[in-house]
């Protein structure tokens, strides 16, 4: 190059000059912090040195607030999202000035560079929120779990400033919007992932399953929303729910009932699911559970009267004098009914668990699967018979029938249309905090081997948990998968109401025994919306307790007049007789008496807890 011409580049570059180099060098940081921050003009000359950088030149401080754009193009995560957006760079740009074009504003390709860079970047910010959202969401109700909002849910990390806040971004209908700010932007994300809901369903492949969920609860108009009459009724369940364990509590104190108390949101939403999946075709649904909740199940979604069940707790019989066989605990047996929604009735069967926990699981399933052959269903059309299946959080993710199942949902032979799990997630496993009892985050992990939508939900939101019920039940009648939602409560009376959970467990039990229960929390919060009166809320409550007294009055006359589980397709069953009864069982009396003592007695060198020994007393006397 002539003495001539580098004279006319210095002179067009005279701004570079020694008097300039502190501002030009500070303009040059904040560049490289966030390239949005400065002018079209600078921006734009510092890229041009950029790209005639060296190859050689060593490698400058990086950013503070996270990983560089031109690391983040090398890793594919910017590719990534302009996947999502739906194009390359280069589309998104043209998308960018048609739009631009069509409002009659011409771009300069500064601004249509730095345009894209911003919608880029706010996508990247949307997909941070779609798969890690859940991280930062209100779930725990007795608030002992950290919350930690990840960097990456972060705006900084994306090069969004204060001062970027408020700039308008095209969306192209991302979030249903065609532009937002990025202040709008976070308050939608935050809304629909990080408060009493999040969502997991990053790990689905399916491109229509997840779109599908994008749209069933992203956008400005799909928050929780429920009419008056629905409020109404979910805390008229609510109120139904608690009303029965406190009085079970009241009249039958220290007898293990294996009570919902503290997850008594289960009721309203699985009357939802009922509700729901009648509208979508549903014709009969059948329920897997163990013990927690049981009873509740029976009287206040199954409508097993209530002088049935008291009845039992007096010791009378589930079944007429003239069906045979031995009896089981009342938190173990089954039942059928039938409801009606919106004039769509709904067939109900609950079934018998007597054993362990999840064990119920194959059963329901393949009970499920006869019933759907006995109706001709054709396989991608099992939508009229519902598993539902009930669990603990402890024995979702510890017992291996439940991955056993999930690993046979999609198999042909095996295949029910998708089920429905519902876990009550008590935070603990009989004694056992969840950090000693796994090692996955959450306890519902094993189910994306399936690539199940996992819905987690505050247990002390009872419209949230409606809410997801509803979604979870549109998704399994859509796609025929199984799905997945997990409440977040606590287990206000321990393991069983004989246990006493402050020796395991002192601290939680303490916040437990301070917290409010979720009939006030909801109905104080329908009490300032004007939804309800503090006096309508009362009598709600002293109706319900009046019924219960009117149910227990009766409960000693009490008859069961059919084997309601020998109906429709078992009917003419009978037990067998005569020649037809075969083989003798039994063990000695003696050797029964001796096994129970041996079993209550406590070694002379132990030093046991005075409750203990009073719990053995009572074991020895029975």
């Amino acid at each position: 190059m002539s003495r001539q011409a580098l004279n006319d580049q210095f002179l067009r570059t005279a701004f570079l000059d020694g008097a300039n180099a502190a501002y030009i060098e500070a303009m040059q940081a904040q560049y490289e912090k966030n390239p949005g921050s400065v002018s079209d003009q600078w921006r734009l000359f510092f890229e041009s040195l950029r790209e005639e950088r060296p190859m050689s030149q060593p490698e400058t401080e990086s950013a503070p607030w996270g990983t560089p754009l031109a690391e983040r193009q090398e890793s594919g995560e910017l590719l990534g999202a302009v996947g999502d957006f739906g194009g390359t760079g280069r589309q998104v740009r043209e998308r960018i000035q048609q739009q631009a074009h069509a409002h009659g504003f011409e771009m300069t390709p500064a601004m249509g560079t730095r345009a894209t860079q911003d919608s880029i970047r706010a996508l990247m910010l949307i997909r941070a929120y779609r798969a890690l959202g859940h991280r930062a969401a209100e779930l725990d109700p007795l608030g002992s779990t950290e919350r930690k909002v990840h960097r990456e849910l972060k705006p900084e990390t994306y090069g969004f400033t204060e001062a970027d806040l408020d700039r308008p971004i095209f969306l192209d209908r991302y979030l249903g919007l065609e532009t937002a700010t990025v202040r709008q932007i976070l308050a939608l994300l935050r809304r629909t992932y990080c408060r009493h809901v999040g969502v997991e369903f990053m790990h689905i492949t399916s491109p229509a399953q997840k779109s599908w969920l994008q749209e069933r609860i992203e956008g400005p108009e799909k928050d929780i929303s429920f009419t008056i009459q629905g409020k109404k009724a979910i805390l008229n369940k609510l109120v139904e729910a608690e009303g029965f364990e406190e009085f079970c509590q009241v009249k039958y104190p220290g007898t293990k009932r294996f009570g919902l108390d503290g997850g008594e949101a289960m009721v309203p939403a699985l009357e939802q699911i009922i509700k729901r999946g009648g509208q979508l075709g549903v014709r009969e649904i059948v329920i897997g559970m163990a013990h927690r909740g049981r009873l509740n199940v029976l009287a206040n979604v199954m409508a097993k009267p209530h002088r049935a069940i008291f009845n039992e707790f007096k010791g009378g019989s589930f079944k007429p004098e003239e069906v045979e066989g031995s009896g089981d605990v009342k938190y173990h047996l089954g039942a059928s009914s039938d409801r009606s929604f919106d004039g769509n009735n709904v067939h109900l069967s609950l079934t018998a668990n007597p054993s362990h926990l999840e064990i119920v699981d194959p059963v329901v399933l393949g009970k499920v699967r006869a019933k759907q052959d006995q109706l001709g269903c054709e396989p991608g059309e099992r939508w009229p018979v519902l598993p539902l299946l009930i669990h603990g959080d402890a024995a979702f993710a510890g017992q291996g029938v439940v991955a056993e199942c999930l690993g046979l949902s999609g198999l042909k032979g095996h295949r029910t249309g998708g089920s429905i799990h519902f876990i009550i997630n008590n935070q603990i496993g009989f004694t056992t905090n969840p950090r000693h009892s796994r090692s996955s985050p959450y306890c519902t992990d094993v189910a994306k081997m399936v690539e199940a939508p996992i819905f987690h939900v505050n247990g002390d939101d009872p419209e949230a948990v409606v809410h997801v019920a509803k979604v979870a039940t549109e998704f399994r009648q859509k796609f025929q998968k199984p799905v997945v939602i997990d409440m977040v409560c606590y287990r206000r009376f321990g393991h069983n109401e004989s246990d006493e959970p402050m020796f395991t467990q002192p601290r939680m039990y303490r916040a437990i025994k301070e917290h409010t229960k979720v009939s006030e929390i909801y109905s104080k919060r329908l009490i300032e919306e004007d939804v309800i009166t503090p006096e309508g809320f009362a009598e709600m409550q002293r109706n319900f307790r009046a019924h219960l007294d009117t149910e227990l009055a009766s409960a000693d006359s009490y008859k069961p007049n059919k084997a309601d589980w020998l109906d429709g397709r078992w009917s003419g069953l009978s037990t067998a007789v005569g020649e037809e009864r075969r083989g003798k069982t039994g063990v000695e009396m003696d050797r029964l008496r001796e096994l129970g003592r041996r079993s209550t007695t406590i070694p002379f060198d132990f030093n046991a807890h005075m409750t203990v020994e009073k719990l053995l007393e009572r074991r020895r006397d029975m």
